[in-house]
C-alpha cells in the first residue's frame, strides 16, 4: 500500500478450520469486510514554520502569551505589568478577611524564620545578623515578583550548607572574614543571575537533571553531615574541623573530648529533646502544627533567659554576643568581580543557585497543587533570581522558598504573598528594636534548631520506594548519599547527577524492543511476555520499538532486531511451524528519527529481503513519516496504520486468487 489517500477494501473469508489467515479463532463461514486505511503525511510546512513550531514546543509549552491575544494595547500593558508583578493581579481583590489570615500566618512563620535565619547563617559560616538580613529583603522582593501564594522565603539549610562548604574550602571565614563575606555576597549575585537567566531563556530543563532520586540521597547525606557538624555546638567544642566529610568530623569530635562542656551538653540535649518532641507531635497531629512552629523561638527565649540568669555561675556556655541594630546596609561595594577567587564565587553561586531553585519551585508547586492553582516555573525562576540579585546588594545571601516555613505558612492559613510582607515587617521590628535581646542567646540552641530542621531531610521511606520501583534510581540515590558523606557535598551531588545522566544514556542507547502477539477474538496486539493469552501469528514476526531511533542507538537496534529474527527462525524450525515470511515493526512509540535511523531501517530492509523476508512498518508518527518519505524509503505495501490491518492485508495477498 503506497502513501496515498486511496482506501483499499477486501473481503477476508475464513476456512473450514475456524481460523482466520492471521490465526484468530472465529465462527465458521463468517464473512468480515475490513477497510485498509492509508498512512498520511503531515501537512506541508516550510523550514521556518517547522523551526518555529519546534522551538515553541521546546521553550514555550505553556504558551505564556496566550492572554495577550486579541487585546488592546492598553489592556496588553496592564496584563504585562500583572505578569511581571503578580501582586497587581490579586491586589485589587484583596480584602480584610484575607489580610487577617495572612497576618496570622506571617507572624507564625516569623517565629520560625528568626531563629532559623540566625542558625542557617552560622551554617554558612556567616555572621548571625546576615541570616536576619536575609529574612527581611528577600520576602519583600518575592511578594512583588512571585506567583506562589504559600511560599515562605528565606535562608534554607541545603543552600547554606553548600555555600559554607564550598567557600570555606578555599577561604577561612575566621582568618579572612571580610573576603569570605565578599565571596558570599558575590556567589549570591551569580546564583540570582543564573536563576533569572534560566527563567528568561526558559531553560528550566537544566534543573530537571536533578532527579528526585538524586535529591533524596543528597539531602539525606547533607542532613547527616550537618547534624554531625552541630556536635561542635552541642558539646561545646572550641577547636573543630572545617571539613565536611564523615570521618574527619567524627575524628574531630573524639579528639577534643577535653573541650566538652557538661553545661552545654545538658542544655543542648534538653532543648534538642524538646524540639524533636514538638516536631513529632505536629507530625502525628497536623492540626497542632503551631507547636513545632513556635518551638524554635520559644527555645531561643527560654535558653536566653536561662543563660542571662546563670551567667555569673556558668562560664562554659558560648553565646552569640553583640548583634548590630538597624536595617540591611548596602553591600554593592563588597561584590567581588575580579581576583583569584572569582571562579570560586561563580561556581558556588551556580551550585547553590540550582539547589535553591529546585527546592523553591518544588515547594511552590507542591502547595499550589493542594489549592488547585498553577505556579509558572519559568516565572518563579526569574522571581527567585531577581530576588537574589537584589539581596546580594543588601547584605543578604542565597535564599529561596523553605519547605518547613512554607508548610507552616500553609497550615497557618496563608491566602496570598502578603504573609511574606508580614514576615518581613516582623523581622524589620526585630532588626530595629530587639537585637540586644539576642546578646545572651547560646550558640548551642542554634545547633539544636539546625539539627531539628535538617533531620526531616532524611526520607528513608522515599529511598525504600526507589528500591522497589527503580533500581537505577536507587543507585543514583545511594551514590549521592555516600558521595556527600565520604567525599564532599558538591562532588557527591556531581556523582549523583552523573549516575542520572548515565541512566538517561542507557535508555537512549539501549532502548526496549519486544515481540507482539494477537489477543484472541480482537484486533489488539500486545507483548507476548506481558500478556500470556496473546498468541503468535503464523509466518509473522511482530516487533515493537519503544524509543526514538537516533545515531546513538541505530546500530544496537539493527543488531537486536536481527537477533529477534534469528531467534524466531530457530523457534519455528524447532517446532515445525509455518515458515517466517514477514517482519512487522510497530513504530507507534518511535517519536523521532534521524538520518542514521533511516539508514538503519533501509539497511535492515535490504538484509531481510536477501533472506526472502518482507519488512513492514506500522503507524509512524508525523515527523518520522515525513523524513522517511523524503528519504524515498517508502514503497508499495510498506506502511500500515495498524498491526491488525497489516496482518490481514498481507495474509490476504498470500492466498491464491480464484
Amino acid at each position: 500500500m503506497g502513501v496515498t489517500s486511496d482506501r483499499v477494501e477486501y473481503v477476508c473469508r475464513y476456512g473450514g478450520n475456524g481460523t482466520t489467515t492471521s490465526g484468530v479463532n472465529v465462527s465458521i463461514a463468517a464473512e468480515v469486510t475490513m477497510e485498509i486505511h492509508s498512512v498520511c503525511l503531515p501537512p506541508k510546512e516550510s523550514t521556518f514554520q517547522k523551526l518555529k513550531h519546534r522551538l515553541s514546543e521546546i521553550f514555550f509549552p505553556d504558551d505564556p502569551l496566550y492572554r495577550f491575544k486579541d487585546q488592546t494595547w492598553c489592556k496588553k500593558l496592564v496584563l504585562g505589568l500583572q505578569f511581571l508583578f503578580p501582586i497587581l493581579q490579586w491586589g485589587s481583590h484583596y480584602d480584610l478577611n484575607l489580610f487577617k489570615s495572612d497576618v496570622v500566618s506571617g507572624l507564625t512563620i516569623a517565629s520560625l524564620a528568626i531563629p532559623q535565619g540566625i542558625s542557617y547563617a552560622q551554617l554558612a559560616n556567616l555572621p548571625p545578623i546576615i541570616g536576619l538580613y536575609s529574612s527581611f529583603v528577600p520576602p519583600l522582593m518575592y511578594s512583588l515578583l512571585g506567583s506562589s501564594r504559600h511560599l515562605a522565603v528565606g535562608p534554607v539549610s541545603i543552600a547554606s550548607l553548600v555555600m559554607g562548604t564550598m567557600l570555606s574550602e578555599k577561604v577561612s571565614p575566621v582568618q579572612h572574614p571580610t573576603l569570605y563575606l565578599k565571596l558570599a555576597f558575590t556567589a549570591t549575585f551569580f546564583a540570582g543571575l543564573f536563576q533569572a537567566s534560566l527563567g528568561f531563556l526558559r531553560l528550566g530543563l537544566v534543573i530537571d537533571f536533578l532527579s528526585k532520586a538524586t535529591l533524596v540521597g543528597f539531602m539525606a547525606g547533607a542532613a547527616i553531615i550537618v547534624s554531625l557538624q552541630q556536635l561542635k555546638g552541642l558539646l561545646g567544642i572550641v577547636h573543630f574541623t572545617t571539613k565536611m566529610q564523615l570521618i574527619p568530623v567524627l575524628t574531630s569530635v573524639f579528639h577534643h573530648t577535653k573541650e566538652w562542656s557538661w553545661e552545654t551538653i545538658v542544655m543542648g540535649f534538653s532543648f534538642l529533646l524538646l524540639l524533636l518532641t514538638t516536631r513529632h507531635i505536629s507530625m502525628k497531629k497536623p492540626k497542632l502544627f503551631w507547636i513545632s512552629a513556635a518551638a524554635p523561638l520559644t527555645s531561643v527565649i527560654l535558653s536566653t533567659l536561662l543563660v542571662f540568669l546563670i551567667k555569673s555561675k556558668v562560664h562554659g556556655i558560648s553565646i552569640i554576643g553583640h548583634l548590630q541594630k538597624g536595617l540591611n546596609p548596602t553591600s554593592t561595594n563588597m561584590l567581588y568581580f575580579n581576583g583569584q577567587y572569582l571562579a570560586l564565587a561563580i561556581k558556588t553561586g551556580i551550585v547553590t543557585g540550582i539547589l535553591s531553585l529546585t527546592e523553591g519551585i518544588a515547594v511552590g508547586r507542591t502547595f499550589a497543587s493542594l489549592k488547585n492553582y498553577q505556579v509558572d516555573g519559568n516565572k518563579e525562576m526569574m522571581a527567585i533570581g531577581l530576588m537574589n540579585m537584589a539581596s546580594s546588594c543588601t547584605s543578604c545571601y542565597v535564599t529561596t522558598g523553605s519547605f518547613s516555613r512554607s508548610a507552616v505558612n500553609y497550615n497557618a492559613g496563608a491566602q496570598t504573598a502578603v504573609s511574606n510582607i508580614v514576615l518581613a515587617g516582623t523581622v524589620l521590628v526585630t532588626l530595629l528594636f530587639l537585637m540586644p535581646l539576642f546578646y545572651y542567646t547560646p550558640n548551642v540552641i542554634l545547633a539544636a534548631i539546625i539539627i531539628t530542621a535538617v533531620i526531616g531531610l532524611i526520607d528513608y521511606k522515599a529511598a525504600y520506594k526507589l528500591w522497589k520501583v527503580d533500581k537505577l534510581d536507587f543507585l543514583a540515590c545511594i551514590c549521592s548519599f555516600f558521595g556527600v558523606l565520604f567525599i564532599s557535598v558538591p562532588l557527591g551531588l556531581g556523582i549523583a547527577v552523573g549516575v542520572s545522566v548515565v541512566k538517561i544514556l542507557l535508555h537512549v542507547t539501549r532502548p526496549n524492543t519486544l515481540v507482539l502477539g494477537n489477543i484472541p477474538a480482537t484486533q489488539i496486539y500486545q507483548s507476548l511476555n506481558r500478556y500470556k493469552e496473546a498468541s503468535r501469528v503464523p509466518s509473522f514476526l511482530i516487533l515493537a520499538i519503544e524509543s526514538p531511533i537516533y545515531f546513538a542507538n541505530s546500530t544496537y537496534l539493527q543488531e537486536r532486531l536481527l537477533r529477534w529474527v534469528q531467534e524466531e527462525e530457530e523457534r519455528i524450525k524447532a517446532n515445525h511451524e509455518s515458515t517466517l515470511k514477514c517482519i512487522i515493526i510497530d513504530m507507534t512509540s518511535v517519536t523521532a528519527i534521524d538520518t542514521s535511523g533511516i539508514d538503519m531501517v533501509c539497511e535492515l530492509k535490504k538484509m531481510l529481503e536477501k533472506r526472502s523476508l518482507v519488512l513492514v512498518l506500522v503507524n509512524p508518527v508525523g515527523s518520522v513519516m515525513e523524513k522517511m518519505h523524503r528519504s524515498n524509503f517508502l514503497g508499495t505495501n510498506s506502511l500500515f496504520l495498524t498491526v491488525g490491518e497489516a496482518v490481514a492485508d498481507i495474509s490476504a495477498s498470500w492466498k491464491p486468487q480464484p
